[in-house]
C-alpha cells in the first residue's frame, strides 16, 4: 500500500514540479532584458543564417511557450513574447529551437530516430491502453502483455527525446556564445532557462518508465497465478 502511495505521489508530483519550475524560471528571466537587445526572432534568424539555414523561416505562434521547430515545413515558431521581446529567456528558447533546425540539417541520429518513432509511438500509445485495461479487468495476461509491448514503444520515444533536447540546448548555448548574442554574465541565466525546460522531458520520461515497470510487475504477478 505504501509503495503504491509513493508511486502515485511521484507520477503526479514530478510532472507538476517540472511545469512549475519551467514557468517560474521563464517568468523570471523573460523580464531580464538581454544585453544584445535582440528579440527572439532576431536571435533565431541570426543563428540560422550563420549556419547556412536561410531556407528556414521564423514565424510567430500563438499560445504560452508554444515554441517549436517543424522539420516538415522548416519553420521555427516562437510564442509571441519570445518572438517580439528581447529577453534572456526568449533568446535561450529561440536558440534552442534553432538547435533542432541545425540537428535536422546535420541529420543528427537521435533526431532522425525520434522522427521515425513518431507514428509508431502515436498509434501504439493510444492502442496500448485498450489491451491493458481489458487484460487487467478480465485477467487476460496475454492481452496485458500486448498492451505492455505497445506502451514500451511510447516509452522508447520519450527516452530518445532526452538526448535530442539536451543536444539542442547544448548547441543553443554554443551558438549564443560564439555569435556574441549573450555575454558571460548572462550564460548562467540562459542555462537555467534551458535546464528548467529540459526537466519537463526528464519528468515525462521518468513517469513513462515507472508506469511501464508497474505494468510489468502486474503482468508477472498475473502469470504466477495462472
Amino acid at each position: 500500500m505504501v509503495s503504491y502511495l509513493v508511486y502515485f505521489a511521484i507520477i503526479l508530483l514530478l510532472p507538476l514540479y517540472a511545469q512549475m519550475k519551467v514557468k517560474r524560471t521563464y517568468k523570471k528571466y523573460s523580464k531580464v532584458r538581454s544585453t544584445s537587445g535582440m528579440t527572439g526572432a532576431q536571435v533565431a534568424r541570426t543563428i540560422l543564417d550563420a549556419n547556412g539555414l536561410s531556407d528556414v523561416q521564423v514565424v510567430e505562434s500563438r499560445g504560452f511557450l508554444s515554441d517549436h521547430y517543424n522539420p516538415m515545413t522548416k519553420i521555427v515558431a516562437l510564442s509571441s513574447h519570445n518572438f517580439h521581446e528581447a529577453s534572456v529567456a526568449g533568446s535561450a528558447i529561440a536558440a534552442h529551437e534553432v538547435g533542432h533546425a541545425i540537428q535536422h540539417k546535420e541529420s543528427y541520429s537521435f533526431l532522425n530516430l525520434r522522427h521515425k518513432l513518431v507514428p509508431v509511438a502515436n498509434i501504439s500509445s493510444n492502442a496500448s491502453w485498450i489491451f491493458i485495461m481489458i487484460g487487467m479487468l478480465a485477467s487476460f495476461s496475454n492481452l496485458l502483455l500486448i498492451g505492455i509491448v505497445l506502451l514500451a514503444a511510447g516509452v522508447v520515444f520519450q527516452i530518445v527525446t532526452l538526448p535530442v533536447e539536451f543536444n539542442a540546448s547544448s548547441r543553443a548555448m554554443n551558438q549564443m556564445v560564439s555569435l556574441g548574442i549573450i555575454r558571460n554574465e548572462e550564460e548562467p541565466h540562459a542555462k537555467k532557462v534551458l535546464s528548467a525546460a529540459a526537466l519537463t522531458y526528464v519528468a515525462a520520461a521518468a513517469v513513462a518508465v515507472l508506469e511501464l515497470l508497474r505494468l510489468v510487475l502486474i503482468y508477472t504477478g498475473m502469470t504466477r497465478n495462472d
